[in-house]
């Protein structure tokens, strides 16, 4: 027999984000707890909304399956004398399970003979097991900031005020938070404050639907995302629905109503980002555009409330919006009142950080560091000319007050008031570009004049954090510079070509004279640093983790040529048998080799396998190092293909460790050839089949 099991935590309003975490730890705790306890089940569901988490149960099994256990004891010379008869440690060992010491087996394995236990283990009823299993997950779960209330030292994101919990019919008497759980639950806030007493687990969805709740987050999601389309469709119209904030607007209502407001059509005129901003960020309202792609003065809302009373709610929020807006303009209009260049004189009274000085500071080593890094990658006077401009600027908009009040923005709106001051466009879309990429799956600056710049500025933090000696730690990054140095990764290998000890290099000389500085050991360390990400890259893009090492070994600096090299050397492992063969020979001529004898060999002292083989690394060295300077390195693979025949003939035909210590050590510096080759390439003994 089976019944359905329901445990539901009613709280005050949880927040957003901690709640999906919730959700996402049920969903992983619950089936194995179940399993853990030797229970059957058909289905679980973890549901949520802001009040409520839920664990829904199907087709729970009554009674615990039964088991066996098997218990590894003392060895059997401990456990059992000369005569046979037990000792205390068997007598113990056998108490400890439960058993008589006659029901103890003797079993030999690869250890010797130990004394082992079996104990059956009978199962209890469902009923019995519930209590304590369902108060463990409600105490395990982790939120990253939970509080405390009245005397109790229970610990939750918000305040615990009911436990539901239903076996069926029977109630499960959970105690956690100091409740202890009923069969009542609570409808909406608003809508259906009243309790609702169940009468079965089943009777759930009914109880909830009748308190105008939605529990389950994937539906509500669903329903709003109907609403939003259909209210924009009524329009003519398309809804702008960032994830972040519909993800957010999922938790924030039990009852989703969705309707139509609007704004002034004068707020038009403020930047577009302005207004999306105000309505997403801080109003989690979601804004509309026309077929065109312009925006319109309408926005979209999904509220709490009375479905009846949405004309007064959307009126409600138009007046927020209007004086959220109000605000906007007012501060757009009173920062075009000078040009951007202006502010850049007052960041040289806010600090960038203690030891690095103020944003001012760092402005002018991002001039000088646009500059050399514009020589890094091949940019031409012009553009590196710009980019130095867009250094100088790319900092202005911070002081300003539309970007104090509306700090994701920062970048946005330095763009447009370059733009408002008549700077060049290039200048304005890099000072809008060199924030990126911001996170993961961001884009890249689009032009060579934002690539610099953007790179000045994460190589400029990353080198300035290392040299005071703040490198991050463990998992502690507070200056974000793994975002940081991954975005510098990616630029590189998105086209912006450059060899990252020269940028870092560039990057330390900004510091010299402000910092005590050991500019080599910084840049060492710094260099590790990038190197990790790019290990994590480059694994990322499906490359084996012995390819990324392998060529890595060779190739870390220079993170174009190292994606090059691992797109070559996956190819050609996936399309051929040679690469296992090649790398084995590779890993042994490795080990037997002698790097300081040198790969000078004498011709008159070698055998035909010998000879062979000399032949043949000759035609490839001469075919390879042209390859490798085009960084054809498909090419340059299958050139060393060439040598499977050969070497795999020298060894099986040579004594490399002749008696003759001349003859031995021509062997050895022909290996050193081999090796030498292959190692232009990659370090081949790193790979593992």
């Amino acid at each position: 027999m089976t019944r359905d099991l329901v445990f539901e935590i009613g709280t005050e309003e949880l927040p957003s984000k901690p709640l999906y975490g919730a959700i996402e730890q049920l969903a992983v705790a619950v089936p194995k707890a179940l399993d853990d306890a030797r229970l059957e089940y058909d289905t679980v569901r973890v549901m949520g909304s802001p009040r409520r988490l839920v664990v829904y149960v199907s087709d729970l099994s009554e009674q615990q399956d039964d088991a066996v256990h098997n218990h590894k004891g003392p060895a059997a010379k401990a456990a059992f004398d000369a005569e046979g008869n037990p000792t205390p440690a068997a007598v113990g060992f056998a108490r400890g399970k439960g058993i008589a010491v006659d029901e103890l087996q003797v079993i030999d394995d690869e250890n010797g003979s130990y004394v082992w236990a079996t104990v059956e283990v009978k199962g209890v009823s469902t009923g019995d097991v519930m209590p304590q299993l369902l108060q463990r997950l409600a105490e395990g779960i982790e939120w990253p900031k939970s509080q405390r209330w009245g005397s109790g030292d229970a610990r939750f994101s918000r305040p615990v005020r009911w436990l539901l919990a239903l076996y069926g019919t029977e109630i499960v008497p959970v105690q956690f938070a100091g409740l202890t759980a009923d069969r009542i639950t609570y409808g909406h806030r608003f809508l259906a404050p009243g309790a609702s007493e169940l009468p079965a687990a089943p009777d759930y969805a009914i109880a909830l639907e009748r308190g105008k709740v939605v529990p389950d987050h994937l539906e509500r999601a669903k329903m709003l995302r109907e609403g939003i389309q259909a209210a924009a469709e009524t329009l003519g119209a398309k809804a702008v629905v960032p994830e972040k904030t519909f993800a957010e607007v999922v938790n924030l209502v039990e009852w989703p109503t969705v309707t139509v407001g609007t704004f002034d059509e004068a707020f038009l005129a403020v930047p577009r980002e302005i207004l999306e901003n105000a309505m997403e960020s801080h109003q989690r309202y979601f804004p509309v555009e026309s077929a065109d792609g312009s925006l319109t003065n309408r926005f979209i809302v999904a509220h709490n409330g009375d479905p009846a009373r949405t004309e007064a709610i959307v009126a409600g929020h138009q007046r927020v919006i209007r004086a959220r807006l109000s605000d906007a303009a007012f501060f757009y209009r009173e920062d075009l009142h000078k040009p951007l260049a202006d502010y850049v004189a007052r960041l040289d009274t806010i600090v960038f950080q203690e030891k690095l000085g103020t944003l001012g500071d760092k402005v002018r080593r991002l001039e000088k560091l646009s500059s050399a890094i514009g020589s890094l990658v091949g940019a031409d006077t012009d553009e590196t000319s710009r980019a130095m401009r867009a250094a100088h600027l790319c900092k202005a908009d911070l002081v300003t007050s539309a970007v104090v009040e509306f700090t994701d923005l920062q970048g946005v709106m330095g763009g447009y008031y370059a733009t408002a001051a008549g700077e060049d466009a290039g200048v304005a879309a890099a000072i809008v570009d060199h924030y990126r990429p911001r996170f993961s799956g961001d884009g890249l600056p689009a032009s060579i004049e934002g690539k610099i710049v953007a790179l000045a500025d994460k190589l400029d933090t990353i080198a300035g954090i290392f040299a005071a000696g703040m490198a991050p730690t463990g998992s502690a990054d507070p200056y974000a510079l793994r975002r940081s140095a991954i975005g510098v990764l990616q630029i590189v290998l998105g086209g912006a070509d450059a060899r990252i000890d020269d940028l870092i290099a560039a990057a330390l000389a900004g510091y010299v004279g402000v910092l005590p500085l050991d500019s080599e050991a910084t840049g060492v360390a710094i260099r590790d640093f990038f190197v990790g990400r790019l290990q994590g890259i480059l694994r990322d893009r499906g490359h084996a983790y012995d390819t990324v090492d392998a060529v890595l070994a060779q190739s870390a600096g220079d993170p174009a040529d190292a994606l090059a090299r691992c797109e070559a050397l996956t190819a050609f492992r996936a399309a051929s048998d040679d690469m296992e063969d090649l790398s084995t020979a590779y890993t042994r001529a490795k080990n037997l080799g002698k790097p300081d004898l040198g790969i000078s060999v004498d011709r008159t002292r070698m055998g035909a396998e010998e000879l062979a083989l000399a032949d043949a690394l000759d035609a490839t060295e001469t075919a390879a190092g042209q390859l490798m300077e085009a960084r054809a390195y498909s090419a340059v693979l299958a050139s060393f293909a060439g040598l499977r025949v050969p070497i795999d003939a020298f060894f099986e035909a040579v004594l490399v460790m002749d008696p003759d210590e001349s003859i031995r050590d021509n062997r050895l510096r022909l290996l050193n050839r081999f090796v030498e080759l292959f190692g232009r390439f990659a370090d081949f003994s790193l790979l593992v089949g």
